[in-house]
Formats: structure tokens, sequence, C-alpha cells
């Protein structure tokens, strides 16, 4: 089955206007459970109960409050949200087009395939390849699902990529968080966790990371409803978080696995896009 376009649209910039459509670049894979009364194992339904009086709640009889002090609330209607709404477009309008490394990874989120309507796959196809050629993202504005977002425009490969951005306000101070002078640090100790990492240097192969917890948690459930019992292969020894002696434990991981990968050689960064987000 083709897949559906969950927006339409236009991008702009400029004076050049192209209609387009959003398509998901990601899917959820993990599996989904609903809660079960154990006794006979027929899906719980939940309602919505008061919790002044205890009385079960139609939807008609709710409203949506702020609570601005703890306790106290603030009553919206409709004609509150209508009036905050800015006025609704169905365009990508790109305001900034800025140094593709510049940009934190903090603030993306979620991404989607922006593709051509009919008969606008040149003026498209311009814009990628400007795109891939200055080296820059286009930061842009669109409504969706009622809300207005930030997002960036890319070209990755052959497709052009949409990713929903955070606002800056959004993004947490991370100064409580760094440790700017870190204080003991022998140059010894340091060459070492260098050789470490060189050692462990591999090319990005996103297919060799696997979520083994959901694969375990699949064969269970296929077992259990065939009613049988799953056999699961045993994790590898869990590492001990304690750090005894940080030196000691450098050699000990360079002597297990570290020098067995020669790390490959260097090459040069592709300058289009903007730089790749962390791998976590």
């Amino acid at each position: 089955m083709a897949a559906r376009a969950l927006w339409k649209g236009s991008i702009s910039f400029g004076l050049v206007n192209i209609p387009v459509a959003l398509f998901k670049a990601v899917r959820d894979v993990r599996p989904r459970f609903r809660m079960l009364h154990a006794h006979d194992r027929s899906p719980v339904r939940f309602e919505r109960v008061c919790i002044r009086d205890g009385r079960a709640l139609a939807w008609e009889d709710l409203v949506k409050g702020y609570e601005y002090e703890r306790g106290r609330f603030v009553v919206l209607t409709e004609d509150d949200f209508k009036a905050a709404a800015i006025e609704k477009t169905r365009t990508i309008d790109i305001v900034d087009f800025v140094n593709a490394g510049q940009v934190d990874d903090r603030f993306f989120e979620t991404p989607y395939y922006v593709v051509p309507a009919q008969g606008a796959e040149r003026a498209w196809g311009l814009l990628r390849e400007a795109i891939r050629g200055s080296g820059r993202i286009g930061i842009a504005k669109f409504i969706l699902r009622e809300a207005q977002h930030l997002c960036a425009v890319e070209a990755i490969g052959e497709a052009m990529v949409l990713s929903v951005m955070r606002f800056a306000d959004e993004l947490v101070d991370a100064s409580p968080f760094e440790r700017p002078a870190v204080e003991g640090l022998r140059p010894r100790e340091v060459e070492m966790a260098k050789a470490l990492v060189d050692s462990l240097t591999a090319e990005w192969n996103p297919g060799k990371y696997t979520d083994r917890y959901r694969e375990n948690l699949m064969k269970i459930i296929k077992a259990k409803a065939r009613g049988r019992r799953a056999t699961l292969t045993p994790d590898a020894e869990p590492r001990q978080a304690e750090v005894v002696d940080l030196m000691e434990r450098l050699r000990r991981s360079l002597a297990q696995g570290g020098h067995s990968r020669r790390p490959p050689k260097r090459r040069p960064a592709k300058t289009h896009g903007r730089k790749r987000r962390h791998a976590a």
C-alpha cells in the first residue's frame, strides 16, 4: 500500500513557491500493550473521574485549564485558542539559510520526507541542489496539527528532509551540567583513552545496531501465543560500574578488543548538509 501524505502544501523561499507533500521518515516499531483485567483478560476502559466528587464525566463536561498556581486554574475557551492562533497557512516558509555546522543537534526532533507534487519536480530539484551545494540548511516555520513549528530543510542523499525543531526556550540550559575544568587528568591517561577510541573506530552502519530488548520481547510474545517458552540468548557478562583504576581499565579494554581492530583511514567529511546528529 502506498504511503499517504500527512501534510500537503508548498515550500517557499523568496518569491519561489513549490507544491510539496510531507511523508513520515520514521516509524514506531515498539510493541504496544493494553491493560487487561487479570481475572478474565478483558480489556480495561479508563474513565474521566472528577477528583473532588468522584463522578465519572462525559467529554462535554470537560473544559481546558492552565494551572498557574498549585490547585488554581485559568479556564480557556475555544474563543481564547482562536484569538491566540496565528493565520493558518499551508506553506513551509523558509526565512533563513544557515551554516549546517552551527546548529546544535539538540534542536532536532522528528524528520519527514519532502516530496514534490506532480509538475513541481524541477523546482523541487533546483532547491535540493541549491541547498546541497551551499552546505547550508533552510530554517522555516509551518503549521502542523494546529500548532506552529520551527523546522529545518536539508538535502540528505537524493531526498529532501524536513526536521521539526525545538524552539530555543525548550532547551534546558547546559551550564549546570558542564564540567569545564576536570582536574587530575594525566597525559598518559588521555593518550590511552584516545587509543581506545581509535581502536573502536568503525564505518557508520546503522543496520548493525539493533534493539535487543524489543527482539527478545517479541520472541517471548510469539512463543507465548503458541503456548511455548521462548529460548533467549544470554547477554554478555555485565560490566562493573565502579572505577577502581582508570589506567588499568583502559589497558584491559585495549587488550581485550581494542588492538584487534585497526582504525579505518580517515575520509574527508562531506560538505553538503548539516553535521550529522550524534548516535546515542
